[in-house]
């Protein structure tokens, strides 16, 4: 079991009860292995090997009963590595077709270039596998609407990467917030600020050569054919994939931490989507060639409540000293949380009193073992596909605002922008033959 953090300064009446609960919630999210037997293998296959996907080969291997049989990546450096990472047990594949036609495999983590993951979770729902699919898990609003009702039709298990809902800490500051303990929240504030250098990451030019063994055309797959660009590939040993600031396959900063800030955001809410976006920004620092907005201003309307979603390059100063984080400002206090910690600071006059519980860092491999027991259990797991596809759609609809210079209204009931003239952005046609058939 997990050890729950220490609360010894919360003087809060309420503590006591809260940590009991947080006790609760916390065990349900721990494999146990007793479905299927202690002796049980689930086979595995990882599709998309780059700095992202070792890192959950990493997570994965550490748990029980799991058995990588197989590692898929068009990339030779990045496939032979991550075979090396099981010393040569699991078999190399260049082609992720290979992966779902086999039989065998259980689960597959789909940690590729996000205009990926659509294709191939629903591919994989089809071809009888549970699935791990890196965040945000779409780059269009009806490509995710369709995971959700793959995931649903094949009766699949489904966990998307927002890992940070397995961290203890985040366990219990969102549950802190959702039991009142910080009282009535009326705003939360969400951000991520750096200072880069302005040259970014450079203007190479467009028909460069190839690197050797990459297959461009499989590369950009559902994605409109463009000539080879090294930043659009974008695989950097010092960097994670500069793919993510190409409208074509990602959303840039927005959704890449957006979606985990804003994701605990909602957490805490219970999950509520926002009725309306207003979003501000543009490149405004970086000289390279990258397309997506460098600096972001994201206002959102929730039901009882408002939040902001704040990025810029240019400049790294922010409250407390920290880089990036969730806010939830409420009446009695104002809880802070971030992957290192929480901390609670009380209003003057607040019966709280200011508490700070550090991070056992224990989500990545939580979080698979969380998506592990829920295979067994049949259960959804913590970042079930739904979940995280509203926690993805509330990113999209700020770039969409961004880029179509208007405010977006989201009718949640209906699941749709209730614009007219806007409804365009929620879909893209993609590149034969990768079309979405559910």
């Amino acid at each position: 079991m997990i050890e729950l953090p220490t609360m010894t300064n919360f003087k809060n009446p309420r503590r006591d009860f809260l940590t009991k609960s947080a006790a609760a919630l916390f065990t349900t999210n721990i494999f146990t292995g007793q479905v299927r037997g202690a002796n049980d293998k689930i086979n595995a296959a990882f599709i998309g090997v780059g700095r992202m996907g070792q890192g959950n080969l990493g997570s994965a291997m550490k748990q029980d009963n799991l058995e990588v049989v197989a590692i898929c990546d068009i990339y030779k450096p990045n496939l032979e590595k991550a075979v090396g990472m099981t010393k040569g047990r699991a078999r190399g594949l260049t082609d992720f077709r290979e992966v779902l036609a086999d039989r065998s495999i259980d689960v597959v983590n789909i940690s590729t270039p996000d205009h990926w993951h659509p294709y191939m979770t629903i591919e994989a729902c089809k071809a009888g596998k549970d699935v791990y699919v890196e965040k945000p898990i779409c780059v269009t609003i009806e490509e995710g609407q369709k995971m959700v009702q793959a995931a649903r039709k094949y009766k699949r298990v489904v966990q998307a990467g927002t890992m940070q809902r397995s961290g203890t800490h985040f366990q219990e500051a969102t549950k802190l917030v959702m039991d009142g303990a910080i009282g009535k929240v009326t705003a939360i504030k969400t951000w991520n600020y750096g200072l880069a250098n302005p040259a970014g990451i450079g203007n190479p030019p467009d028909g460069a050569p190839i690197p050797e063994g990459l297959d461009w055309d499989m590369w950009l797959g559902p994605a409109p054919k463009r000539p080879f660009n090294a930043n659009r590939w974008g695989v950097d040993p010092k960097a994670f994939s500069h793919f993510r600031w190409f409208w074509d396959y990602a959303g840039g900063m927005m959704t890449d931490w957006g979606v985990h800030v804003l994701d605990i955001a909602q957490m805490g809410m219970n999950d509520v989507m926002p009725k309306s976006v207003n979003s501000f920004g543009g490149k405004l620092w970086y000289t390279d060639n990258r397309e997506t907005a460098d600096t972001i201003m994201a206002t959102y309307d929730y039901p009882g409540f408002v939040a902001t979603y704040e990025h810029r390059s240019g400049n790294a100063n922010s409250m407390f000293g920290k880089s990036y984080g969730t806010m939830f400002h409420g009446s009695k206090a104002t809880l802070f949380v971030d992957r290192s910690l929480y901390h609670v600071y009380p209003e003057k006059g607040s019966a709280v009193e200011e508490v700070e519980v550090k991070s056992s860092n224990n989500s990545g491999v939580a979080h698979w073992a969380n998506f592990l027991q829920c295979v067994k259990t049949r259960e959804k797991p913590i970042s079930d596909i739904e979940v995280c596809y509203k926690s993805t759609v509330t990113c999209l609809l700020a770039n969409i605002s961004l880029r179509s210079g208007k405010r977006v209204d989201w009718d949640a009931a209906k699941d749709t922008i209730v614009q007219p003239d806007l409804k365009k952005w929620m879909r893209r046609e993609e590149r034969a033959p990768w079309k979405l058939v559910v």
